[in-house]
């Protein structure tokens, strides 16, 4: 069934140098553009939360990952990278700013007289936002790098209404109808362009409560909801607009087929009646709905005659936001220069407002103010006289726009670049300046950050909180300082695209560390209690989801008195979630305070199930609804379990040989094995057991290796249950002194420390792939 209207291709307007614009603005028959592509060569690929429907590659465990934050959730941390401003309504007579950044979330600013108060987050995108727009009176509509699009409700406290998952690549950019206020157009990297009835989209096609929030799925039937607009003046005859197969709830968006590379840009008129895109392929296309450039120039075309009216070279770099008038008699340009200029499309007088420290990303007229966007984490509000821009050039200092843009560069170049107007914008609404930097310590519990404006931090990843803030130091010197001589496995990965640090968990590698309960400070355990730590971790994680559960369940259990049949009840229990709390476990309800994580600083989790996509939510918002379907297995199996996934041999093997000279005894010839994590004190026990009882050892396995066993268990001692027993033995009355050593040669061998692992002597003595060997030998004078 088609569509009682189309929007036709279309007029390629060509000649264009990486016309990679999203912001173009129609008045008429006539728009400009100019280069809106804010860090096209950093943007950053990550694993890919589209369509696998085709891959015969056998799917990986899906991971999950916590995002760290030290301050309160009123700040971006990463750069803005786009804005939009709700004017007041009756309902509170608010003006409130929508601000989208590459941390990852949205923030709602209601403004005042000079300040602007963080009142809502919008967080469940898992990548960049990329681009936001208003439809309609309250619904805000989000695209990321994440390959959705999300639509809010403008005024509640953060709650995403839905998710589509159309794009098989990053969505890069939006465009809204002002005037008809349900057409939204999304454009992204897969060279897709599909035009939205917004509110057909977010409508439920039923209303059983079993309807997820998210998702589109990939069923190829059905037919596609109109879009209430009249139809357009067709350009030209061919037609490349058709429904899109994929469905959404039942709704189906238009989808714009002709562009053969990345789509950067689109731009719409007020009726939606137009349609404009841009990207890679150096054509602009009107889909009567409109894009740009990245050769620091601002174009005015006229659509009757297709064809470039007007060039204006005001910057001396690509330009990136354009924001015009209401009467399109003047332009706001900002970009990679680090400039706003203002120009007057009429008489090409240009001014310099203000000068920033980072590219311009995006702009927002506000009244007679203008919001201003940068790749760092704050946006400014700078005068504009938005509605008498004229006014401005009154002030002096204005230049003619020339007709080439290498003319400006070389005005730049001799020096001459104009004052700019203002100094100080009328206020600023600080963010959190990004990570630049970091490193994982060797603890493989403590990671250094760097920031962008050079503070260095110690953060503990298993609290998810900075244990020390070093101010501006060097980086390089701090990581030396703190470098410890230990050996634990790399059990997570972290990076900080998003401006804040994500800590990676993967399975089974995440489950390959371990640590003694005593060096975690961990009270009340026995001396060899070993700690899995991203078991712990995922428990401290998940804490306040269990604790609802437990509470939910509990209350269902007790609400009423009711004789429940058996076969209701097995019909009940089968349909639990498995995310339920095995109450008699001490440890579902225990979690020690190593990893305890900050309330007043939650970190969000991003993570998938068995349905749908990627999430992301804070660990306080997490509502105890939860369960396979939006948790991987393996998590589920850990916190709940108690069941951790097969894991490689965490022992290490190895050979204990008297020192050469040495009069001790010569104790085993076979090869001992024991977990990484052995200390050499128990190594030293072990010795100077075996040299007092003067005796062999009847458990030796056929391989070499001792079994556990009291007397001659190193493996067991090794392992956590088999300490030196309380009360004193009579070979510990006759105690020797004994030192363990490592590479038995009199110019390199190295007295090992008490407190060193099999796995750290290993890693940064013995520095070999062969079976590690250790000597033992009686302290001299003792």
């Amino acid at each position: 069934m088609s569509p009682n209207f189309s929007y036709s291709p279309c007029l390629d307007i060509p000649g264009l140098i990486s016309p990679f614009s999203t912001t173009i603005h129609f008045h008429h028959c006539s728009f400009f553009f100019g280069h809106n592509c804010p860090g096209v060569t950093a943007m950053h690929r990550v694993g890919s939360a589209g369509n696998n429907t085709n891959s015969n590659r056998p799917r990986k465990e899906k991971r999950l990952t916590y995002v760290l934050n030290d301050t309160a959730d009123t700040k971006h941390c990463a750069g803005i990278n786009c804005l939009a401003v709700l004017k007041s309504s009756a309902l509170d007579g608010c003006d409130y700013l929508f601000t989208g950044s590459r941390d990852g979330t949205l923030k709602r600013w209601a403004l005042g007289e000079n300040a602007a108060t963080c009142s809502a987050t919008f967080e469940s995108h898992v990548d960049w936002v990329n681009d936001t727009v208003i439809a309609g009176d309250s619904t805000l509509v989000s695209c990321s790098s994440d390959t959705t699009l999300k639509t809010w409700n403008c005024l509640s406290e953060g709650t995403c209404t839905r998710t589509f998952r159309q794009h098989s690549d990053y969505v890069t950019c939006l465009a809204a109808a002002e005037k008809n206020t349900n057409v939204v157009a999304s454009g992204g990297l897969g060279g897709e362009v599909f035009v939205w009835d917004i509110e057909a989209a977010v409508t439920p096609v039923s209303k059983s409560s079993d309807v997820v929030e998210d998702d589109c799925s990939n069923s190829m039937n059905g037919s596609a909801n109109l879009l209430p607009i009249s139809s357009p003046r067709t350009i030209s005859s061919s037609n490349s607009i058709r429904t899109h197969a994929t469905q959404c709830h039942g709704y189906v968006p238009i989808a714009v087929k002709g562009h053969k590379e990345s789509v950067y840009a689109l731009a719409m008129n007020d009726s939606g009646s137009l349609l404009v895109s841009g990207g890679t392929e150096k054509v602009v296309r009107v889909w009567d709905p409109r894009t740009g450039s990245s050769d620091s120039m601002i174009r005015l075309w006229d659509l009757g005659q297709q064809r470039c009216v007007h060039s204006y070279a005001v910057h001396t770099d690509s330009v990136w936001a354009l924001a015009s008038t209401p009467t399109f008699s003047h332009v706001y340009s900002g970009g990679r220069d680090l400039s706003l200029y203002l120009t007057d499309l009429t008489t090409r007088e240009s001014l310099l407002l203000c000068t920033k420290e980072q590219p311009i990303l995006r702009l927002a007229l506000h009244d007679d103010s203008i919001w201003v966007a940068t790749t760092d984490s704050s946006v400014c509000r700078w005068p504009a006289e938005g509605r008498t821009p004229q006014n401005v050039f009154q002030r002096g200092g204005s230049f003619l726009a020339g007709n080439l843009s290498f003319s400006r560069a070389r005005v730049s170049l001799e020096g001459s670049t104009p004052a700019p107007v203002y100094k100080e914008p009328i206020f600023t609404i600080p963010g959190t300046p990004a990570i630049v930097q970091h490193e994982i310590l060797n603890n493989r519990r403590h990671l250094l950050t760097k920031d962008a404006a050079g503070s260095v931090k110690l953060w503990e990843i298993t609290r998810g909180v900075v244990i020390e803030d070093y101010g501006q130091v060097s980086f390089d010197e701090k990581k030396e300082q703190l470098f410890e001589m230990v050996s634990i496995p790399a059990w997570f990965t972290a990076d900080s695209r998003l401006g804040c640090l994500s800590v990676h968990l993967d399975t089974p590698q995440c489950f390959t560390a371990e640590m003694y309960s005593v060096d975690l400070n961990i009270t009340g355990k026995p001396e060899d209690d070993k700690v899995n730590l991203a078991r712990e971790t995922l428990k401290g994680l998940l804490i306040h989801c269990l604790a609802k559960r437990r509470q939910r369940h509990g209350s269902q259990a007790s609400a009423n008195g009711d004789v429940v049949s058996g076969k209701d009840m097995a019909a009940r229990s089968s349909a639990r979630s498995r995310i339920e709390v095995d109450g008699n476990a001490e440890n579902d309800s225990l979690v020690y305070s190593p990893f305890e994580f900050s309330t007043v600083s939650p970190p969000s989790i991003i993570t998938e199930g068995s349905q749908g996509g990627p999430w992301r939510k804070k660990i306080t918002e997490l509502d105890a609804t939860e369960d396979e379907k939006d948790f991987p297995s393996w998590v589920l199996d850990c916190v709940l379990n108690n069941r951790l996934p097969p894991r490689e041999n965490t022992k290490c093997s190895f050979y204990l040989h008297p020192c050469e000279g040495s009069a001790v005894q010569i104790l085993t010839q076979g090869k001992l094995s024991a977990p990484r994590i052995l200390r050499m004190h128990k190594v030293v026990n072990y010795v100077i057991e075996k040299l007092v009882l003067d005796k062999q050892i009847d458990s030796l396995n056929t391989d070499g290796t001792y079994a556990a066993g009291l007397g001659g268990q190193l493996q067991h001692s090794a392992g956590g249950e088999g300490s030196l027993r309380s009360g004193l033995k009579p070979w510990q009355k006759l105690r020797p002194s004994i030192e363990i050593l490592c590479n038995n040669q009199a110019s390199q061998s190295y007295v090992l420390s008490p407190e060193m692992s099999l796995a750290t002597v290993r890693a940064y003595i013995w520095k070999r792939p062969e079976d590690l060997v250790l000597n033992y030998r009686m302290i001299q004078g003792k």
